[in-house]
């Protein structure tokens, strides 16, 4: 018989069965769709130098006024400048606690800290000033050690003390309770996991005892995160209902200056943005009361005055004001769009407009039923919003809110059968956004079972390319990540849990709350670590079953004798392996043949398969191998029925 081509459109089918979903692709990992073919995705190379404390949650990315390129990260831990290649600690410090005295031991890097009733945790990061140390060879060290180095918490054996390791051993005959210095610690962001929450308050009404906490808690408490814009040249960062704070590039030396708090601005906000056009900080989330966290309304809007962040109490002389949505119980999220800001609480969606005075904003609502499942899961790409839905589907805005229709939505959305569901336990970690090199929406999520461990990271990806309408999943696993507009690549970051951040340089540092990596995407077509080592990236696709096109469907056995390979862009190797099926429900017949390694010289691949369906699965595993799959062409036979 003339050869045939076996015709597989592009995207993945994981609705179907293999057998039903007959010219499809139905599996595969670290593959996207161009022009209608599948191909390795692009491979990605750690930068920064060093790992960074906690998983990173918020990116933004932007340019002074002296052409500068910054990237800040904000983490669980630290809030991070990247500039030249390096990290730089600009998180902001807490209300100073103080006086403090030390306790050592000669021989020994383990000092004791004193105060009382010092109300920090183990774990937490501060810095030490004013420090004074007592003389006559007491001890070794020097106030620099103390003042140049940042520390982590490592035990507190009681209310009045904790413990610290110094950059080395005590040589003097040892302090005690000796010398003074004032405690300066990092500004609390929040935890590093979506966990239950425990204690007063968190059972339902009359579960327990009067007055006292409980041991089992539906509560979850979201993990500590940030939401970063810039206003003119400045960072604005907002710890997730918390206080937001301010960098300045502008003063000197910025990268040895720290984020301070924004002057004016409410002390208890879910997320800010910046409405670029018209230059107003808008708080949402936030307090009726600015400065009173205790009258923080989680739908409630209040925005500064036009080019002036801290003014945020409207006057007859101002565009400051506020505004309350009624839709739902709390703002999720919020974007930028082109001439709009796209509000997405836990049921609608609304969009925020600047229309000048008396009013400065409309605000109305435009969709329902459209929930967001957490703060950076909303992302505005090429003229449209898109977002993940707390109820499960994806969403997208171009004037009127719509429902993505998707062959994915099953396998990101439930744990049924082989599908690897999302956590919504940990809904809050999902983050979007846009690789607009290849006009992709990517969303990062944890998968596993939503109920028994809300501690699940960021594990799967699903990526949307709404030029080619196509949906592919992926393992690629990343806590933020952000498209490549100051910065030539995408940048994302890879949380560790088991990682000991390496910046900034912090003594007694401990893996308590993990590390990640920076990540430059796009760049070769393998892994590049911190240290230089490069690994493989194993991608595959997988296609649906199909079987021979003549009379009846899959009346007729088939036999494979010859398949000519045909690629786009093979570098190295590439492996296909032919699948064979006696019935649908078959998990194979026989062992699969292959796998066949194909290189940029083979013509034709000769090969003895016979079964009434068969299915194709082409790979790599080497380093340095890439590849974009064209045709499947194939000398098919009729071989009796069955």
């Amino acid at each position: 018989m003339p050869l045939t081509n076996v015709k597989i459109i592009p995207g993945f089918n994981k609705t179907d069965t293999p057998s039903g979903a007959e010219g499809q692709w139905i599996d595969g990992d670290f593959v996207r769709f161009r022009y209608g073919q599948p191909e390795k995705i692009g491979g990605w190379k750690a930068i920064g130098q060093n790992t960074i404390a906690g998983p990173a949650r918020a990116q933004h990315t932007w340019t002074d006024l002296e052409g500068k390129k910054y990237a800040a990260v904000g983490t669980s831990k630290c809030l991070y400048i990247y500039y030249e290649d390096a990290f730089y600690d600009v998180t902001p410090l807490d209300a100073a606690v103080t006086p403090a005295t030390f306790t050592s031991t000669t021989g020994s890097a383990t000092v004791t800290v004193n105060k009382v009733l010092h109300n920090l945790d183990v774990g937490e990061y501060f810095r030490f000033t004013s420090v004074t140390l007592p003389g006559g060879g007491v001890t070794g060290y020097t106030t620099a050690d103390f003042e140049t180095n940042t520390f982590e918490i490592l035990t507190i054996p009681t209310t009045d003390t904790f413990t610290i390791t110094m950059p080395s051993n005590e040589t003097g005959t040892g302090m005690s309770g000796g010398g003074s210095a004032v405690i300066n610690p990092y500004v609390e962001i929040g935890p590093t996991i979506q966990t239950y929450g425990y204690g007063w308050g968190t059972e339902t009404w009359g579960a327990g005892g009067w007055g006292s906490e409980s041991s089992t808690s539906s509560v979850i408490l979201d993990p500590g995160s940030w939401s970063l814009d810039n206003f003119g040249e400045q960072l604005v960062a907002t710890i997730k209902d918390g206080k937001t704070f301010v960098w300045n590039p502008a003063i000197p030396n910025p990268l040895e200056q720290r984020a301070t708090v924004m002057s004016g601005a409410p002390t208890s906000t879910r997320l800010t943005i910046v409405s670029d056009r018209d230059r107003h900080v808008v708080h949402f989330g936030t307090e009726t009361t600015i400065g009173d966290p205790t009258t923080q309304d989680p739908m409630f809007i209040r925005f500064s005055d036009q080019e002036n962040y801290s003014i945020y109490e409207p006057t007859s002389v101002n565009t400051a004001g506020t505004f309350r949505l009624d839709t739902g119980n709390k703002i999720v999220a919020a974007v930028s769009g082109k001439d709009y800001t796209l509000i997405l609480t836990d049921q609608a969606a609304y969009t925020m407009q600047f229309v000048g005075p008396p009013f400065t904003f409309s605000i109305r609502q435009v969709g329902s039923n459209c929930g967001c499942i957490g703060q950076h899961s909303v992302v505005y790409a090429n003229g449209e919003v898109y977002w993940m839905g707390i109820g499960g589907g994806f969403f997208k805005f171009d004037g009127t809110v719509k429902l993505l229709p998707s062959l994915v939505e099953d396998f990101v959305f439930t744990t049924t059968g082989n599908n690897v569901g999302i956590n919504y336990s940990s809904n809050e970690i999902v983050f979007a956004s846009h690789n607009s090199l290849f006009n992709e929406i990517i969303w990062f999520y944890p998968s596993g079972t939503p109920t028994n461990n809300p501690a699940i990271q960021n594990n799967r990806s699903v990526i949307y390319n709404y030029v080619e309408n196509t949906w592919s999943t992926m393992t690629l696993a990343r806590s933020s990540f952000i498209d490549a507009t100051t910065y030539p690549n995408p940048y994302g970051t890879l949380y560790n849990t088991a990682g000991t951040p390496s910046a900034p340089i912090i003594n007694g540092a401990t893996n308590t709350f993990g590390a990640s990596t920076y990540y430059a995407h796009e760049i070769g077509v393998n892994v590049v670590e911190l240290n230089g080592s490069e690994l493989a990236i194993a991608a595959f696709v997988q296609s649906g079953d199909f079987n021979l096109p003549i009379e009846g469907d899959g009346e007729y056995l088939m036999a494979i004798r010859r398949f000519l390979p045909d690629f786009k862009n093979l570098e190295g190797n590439a492996k296909i392996t032919i699948g064979l099926k006696d019935f649908p429900t078959d998990p194979s017949t026989g062992s699969p043949l292959g796998p066949f390694i194909v290189n940029s010289s083979t013509t034709k691949i000769d090969t003895r398969a016979r079964g009434r369906l068969a299915n194709l699965k082409i790979e790599n595993t080497g380093l340095n191998e890439n590849w974009r799959f064209g045709t499947f062409r194939a000398d098919i036979q009729p071989d009796g029925r069955r």
